[in-house]
């Protein structure tokens, strides 16, 4: 089995498309076209410097993807990475795929960027087994005020 972490940009839409909308799903979200669309061109952009991601593909197969956001902080010099999103195929998980993805993400971001985070849902307590092992709790609770 051959597995490898490939930048979204070297993927088609077409092969992002049905694990995004999988995503979406678990999440019980939605999004337009329009705005998939958009978010699509955003993170495979090569000038758009603040979004990025990476996929993993075993065999010819791309199982999963990360999606990464870097942003600066008041509270340091370089700058922060916000992994958004982080999702393995249902048929491939519990073969240590997320982690490997955490982990590129880690080595990628190593001397460019403070510090890589993310959230969780507070129930998603297959998820907080690996990030437990990889990661430190921060003990901050999310707050959110929707604009639209």
């Amino acid at each position: 089995m051959s597995i490898k972490i490939i930048p979204l940009s070297d993927i088609s839409f077409d092969q992002w498309h049905p694990l995004w909308q999988s995503y979406l799903t678990f999440y019980k979200s939605s999004l337009s076209e329009e705005q998939i669309s958009l978010s699509w061109k955003r993170i495979t952009n090569p000038a758009q410097k603040d979004m990025f991601g990476f996929a993993i593909k075993i065999n010819e197969n791309i199982v999963g993807f990360v999606h990464l956001i870097s942003h600066m902080s008041m509270w340091t010099e370089k700058p922060y990475c916000y992994l958004q999103d982080l999702f393995i195929d249902e048929n491939y998980r519990n073969q240590g795929l997320a982690c490997k993805l955490i982990e590129h993400t880690y080595q990628v971001c190593k001397g460019g960027f403070d510090r890589v985070y993310w959230l969780t849902q507070a129930d998603n307590h297959t998820a907080q087994l690996l990030y437990d092992r990889i990661a430190d709790k921060t003990g901050f609770i999310q707050y959110k005020h929707s604009l639209i």
